[in-house]
């Protein structure tokens, strides 16, 4: 960011400048750290849907164009030609990898991918029926005492040991995700394979037996890459804020990326695909093929799930993406999937519906994942942890932003607030 001018506040007969920030992309924001420092005012921004709570090199967003970028380089870009690991390592390290640079990185993964034994018994003795991402948030916190060498609660300690913990987090999370899914049917356990790539070697801990490994078709673990990559980050969500806001109390990376879990677990930010496919099930068993829920969603009697966006005031360049992808995976597949039909026609009918135009809710990436993940054979109540893993490189960037500034500034915003007055303690014989 360069400082180009200054605006000015008049507040009470007063008036006060305030430095005015340009980023990169022209994005302009006035800088308020001295504001009640000099006026004893703050703004409100409910929501902090107007408010910059920090500078960041990792993602860029214009959301009125359809523009996404990771480190510069466009979503479309990297959809086409990288895979999850390489833009993995882009999103954390700011630069696509050398020939070396991507090996190295990926015998790290290889390398942790087995979680620390103990674990194991760690796992047991949760119910069997426990939600996935209640398990997911426990482990990921749970790695701070497996790994304590690289969760020391100190920004200097935990950087030198970055790229080991780094590794550890993205390469662990599809284990423990693989191993909670086979306990929550009763199934053995299946250990990861050196030989085989991320997303194979995820897919195979997840759907392999002891006497017959699971054979991953290309499309299948093609899609599950582009879908993960479409998630590696998305600029400053919920869940990623929340990584950054714990990260700068001087949390270890472990920990942080465990809040991040917590927080993509509300239905209003991770569970939008499930919402999804919940969606098409209801109009799929009521034997409507949309048309009816279209004029209902218009009408205000129900919500279009998996359209519009908070940020995107355009079609979401990853929805485009995905959508094609999907159709490939389930033709190849020979999935005729009737929820499938029926959200073709809700996404034409939406685009060429003035209704929906005029409010500009275009399809989202959600819209077309779910459908995907359930054709691969991942249940509907593990569609969260897949963004979770899919996230896991974005959140370990903020986390390193963070950390790298040495002693920053531990975040805590200010409140307006509209409680009671100040008042008398009162004894309870005296209380009405």
């Amino acid at each position: 960011m360069s400082d180009t001018t200054h605006a000015t506040l008049q507040l009470a007969g007063k008036q006060y400048a305030l430095p005015v920030f340009i980023g990169t992309e022209g994005e302009t924001a006035f800088d308020i750290t001295r504001l009640r420092e000099q006026s004893g005012a703050i703004t409100f921004d409910e929501g902090y849907g107007n408010t910059g709570s920090c500078a960041s090199t990792v993602t860029y967003i214009e959301g009125e164009k359809g523009i996404l970028r990771y480190r510069g380089y466009p979503i479309e870009q990297l959809a086409e030609y990288s895979h999850f690991v390489e833009t993995a390592y882009l999103v954390i390290y700011g630069e696509l990898p050398t020939r070396g640079q991507r090996a190295k990185f990926s015998d790290l993964l290889t390398e942790n991918a087995p979680i620390h034994e103990r674990m194991v018994y760690l796992f047991e003795s949760y119910p069997r029926d426990a939600h996935p991402m209640a398990l997911l948030g426990a482990m990921v916190n749970a790695l701070a005492c497996y790994y304590p060498h690289l969760a020391t609660n100190t920004h200097y300690g935990d950087t030198d040991n970055f790229d080991e913990a780094a590794a550890t987090l993205i390469s662990k999370v599809r284990t423990i995700t693989a191993m909670a899914y086979r306990m929550s049917r009763g199934l053995p356990v299946i250990y990861p394979k050196r030989s085989l790539k991320y997303c194979e070697n995820f897919l195979h801990m997840m759907f392999s037996d002891p006497y017959e490994h699971y054979q991953c078709p290309e499309v299948v673990s093609r899609a599950l890459n582009l879908i993960l990559l479409l998630h590696a980050d998305h600029e400053q969500n919920c869940s990623t804020a929340t990584v950054r806001m714990v990260a700068s109390s001087g949390a270890n990376l472990f920990a942080s990326a465990a809040s991040g879990v917590c927080a993509l677990w509300g239905p209003f930010h991770g569970g939008a695909n499930q919402a999804v496919i919940e969606m098409l099930q209801t109009i799929h068993d009521d034997g409507d093929d949309g048309s009816r829920f279209i004029a209902s969603a218009k009408q205000g009697k129900c919500r279009l799930m998996g359209f519009g966006h908070r940020i995107y005031r355009n079609y979401d360049p990853r929805a485009k993406i995905i959508g094609k992808a999907c159709e490939e995976l389930l033709r190849t597949l020979g999935v005729q999937d009737p929820l499938l039909d029926i959200a073709r026609r809700l996404e034409q009918a939406a685009l060429s519906d003035n209704y929906f135009v005029e409010r500009k809710l275009y399809p989202n990436v959600d819209f077309y994942s779910g459908i995907m993940m359930r054709a691969i054979g991942i249940p509907m109540n593990m569609f969260t942890v897949m963004f979770a893993i899919g996230r896991m490189p974005g959140w370990v960037a903020h986390w390193r932003e963070v950390a790298a500034a040495g002693r920053p500034r531990i975040y805590r915003p200010r409140q307006i607030y509209t409680g009671c007055s100040c008042r008398e303690y009162l004894p309870v014989e005296k209380r009405g």
